[in-house]
């Protein structure tokens, strides 16, 4: 079963009222340790070129991904040459930073980088230390704009734009810091940023909502696609090793799709007994689950690839933070 967020987080019951003394020292710590990067107590790196921060103040997923695959399609539109740096969440790689490509291994990698090479065909690099990342990234490709997909608490690294992007289902629980509630920064937090999205529907304020492709795609040979007309009313196993896999099984069913629905936790290492069903059923599961399975010998696996479908006040916001940075040489 998934590593699900505390019910807690999304009200304030005893258990948060109870945690609440402790959040009051994490956001005391977390500020602290704000203010002195702010105040150059802390010594921060400055990149020689911008450096856009997409992440979020809370605890789980929020969408990040799909909206700095977004933004790089945007730039790239626009004539920039990006680069992409991430943590590289559960890769095993021996060495930081990691130059990351369509090749790669997201057991070394993590699968969120290697979903960046593969969607984008950029420069990326993961590595846990985003100041060593974008040096690595400099070093060894030609960028002239940097993307950080997650890094918003990663302070030493100086950013000039911040993007913050929330679930608009959760948005942030209770309200209350780790471990009382969900959010790493207060809410407040907000307020300092460049702009504020939110993903999926009944949303807040600006953002976006995840579309599908028309097709699925074999996770063992990308090349390979199947109409999702032609699976409609056919019984599938739908794997989701994804924070909300709820919402990746709601998209699967409004295409027809009968499902058996097989939740994993978020960035789950899966194996090849994790989707032996010992059936004749189609495996349909997450881009994100099958960059780790490219290498199983399974018949009938399939992954549903989703974007970013920006609304048009997203799309406003984010063409006026392009603007904002030098053109492009």
């Amino acid at each position: 079963m998934p590593a699900a967020e505390p019910e807690f987080w999304q009200h304030r019951g005893l258990l948060a009222w109870l945690l609440w003394p402790v959040s009051l020292v994490f956001r005391c710590l977390s500020a602290a340790r704000r203010i002195g990067f702010s105040v150059e107590l802390l010594k921060r790196w400055k990149a020689p070129v911008p450096v856009i921060v997409i992440g979020n103040i809370t605890v789980g997923g929020a969408g990040k991904t799909p909206l700095t695959l977004a933004l790089a399609e945007m730039l790239v539109a626009r004539g920039f040459s990006p680069g992409i740096v991430t943590r590289g969440y559960r890769g095993a790689s021996p060495r930081w930073p990691l130059s990351v490509d369509a090749d790669t291994s997201a057991l070394l990698a993590g699968d969120e980088a290697v979903l960046l090479a593969r969607r984008t065909g950029l420069p990326v690099v993961a590595a846990p230390n985003r100041v060593a990342a974008v040096r690595h990234l400099l070093q060894h490709h030609t960028c002239n704009v940097v993307l950080s997909d997650d890094g918003l608490q990663h302070y030493r690294l100086q950013r000039d734009i911040e993007i913050v992007v929330a679930s608009a289902a959760r948005r942030f629980g209770n309200g209350l810091l780790l471990p009382a509630g969900p959010l790493r920064e207060p809410i407040s937090r907000l307020r300092s940023v460049d702009l504020y999205l939110e993903s999926g529907v009944n949303r807040h304020a600006p953002g976006y909502q995840l579309a599908h492709d028309p097709s699925l795609i074999s996770v063992t040979d990308w090349h390979t696609r199947l109409d999702c007309s032609d699976l409609r009313q056919t019984t599938v196993h739908a794997v989701a090793g994804i924070a909300q896999p709820q919402a990746f099984f709601a998209m699967l069913s409004s295409l027809g799709l009968q499902l058996i629905e097989h939740p994993f936790p978020d960035h789950h290492l899966f194996s090849v007994e994790d989707l032996a069903f010992n059936d004749a059923l189609p495996v349909v599961m997450t881009e994100k689950d099958a960059v780790k399975c490219t290498a199983f010998d399974l018949p009938d696996l399939w992954f549903l690839s989703v974007r970013a479908e920006l609304d048009a006040a997203a799309t406003t916001g984010i063409e006026q933070i392009i603007d904002r940075l030098p053109e492009p040489n």
